[in-house]
């Protein structure tokens, strides 16, 4: 007996900025005021990696886009997904931010373990920890939409209105 587990046979459930424009417009909103003052570069890996632990291919697909069409190198891309073993490619803040973006993403035991806090705290001014936290908990109301609602990867081009 087969199951096919896949849920790549199905298109979007709804267009859900269409239903809901006011979310949406408010979505586009938080995620610009959540963006200031962080690093564009390491916002996009940030938004990719949460995207990888959410499996939102809609948002994969966006940011990896946005990554390369802002000169992110194909290899830092194929290594994100194993960045705690690839340290040689990405710097000590980064790794910070991406150490912080998985205990957010993830919440394993239901909090943010101090050390990981206390890593990005080290890297991150106050201000900039404050806008690097409401990046990640933005790009995971993202990919909760875009998981829920079966965003269909693929058409977004660079460049485009973007989350």
């Amino acid at each position: 007996m087969t199951t096919n587990l896949s849920t790549h046979d199905h298109g979007p459930r709804m267009n859900f900025f269409t239903l809901a424009p006011e979310v949406y417009k408010a979505m586009v909103n938080l995620d610009a005021a959540a963006r200031k003052g962080v690093d564009p570069a390491l916002a996009e890996l940030v938004k990719i990696r949460a995207s990888q632990l959410n499996r939102c291919a809609y948002c994969i697909d966006m940011h990896t886009k946005d990554a390369r069409h802002a000169g992110e190198t194909e290899e830092r891309l194929h290594l994100l997904n194993a960045w705690e073993e690839a340290a040689g490619f990405y710097t000590e803040k980064e790794r910070a931010a991406l150490a912080l973006t998985e205990a957010i993403t993830v919440l394993t035991d239901g909090f943010v373990p101090d050390a990981v806090y206390e890593r990005a705290a080290d890297h991150f001014e106050q201000a900039e920890l404050a806008q690097l936290i409401s990046l990640i908990f933005v790009i995971n109301s993202w990919n909760r939409i875009g998981v829920t609602t079966r965003s269909v990867p693929g058409q977004y081009k660079p460049g485009a209105l973007s989350h």
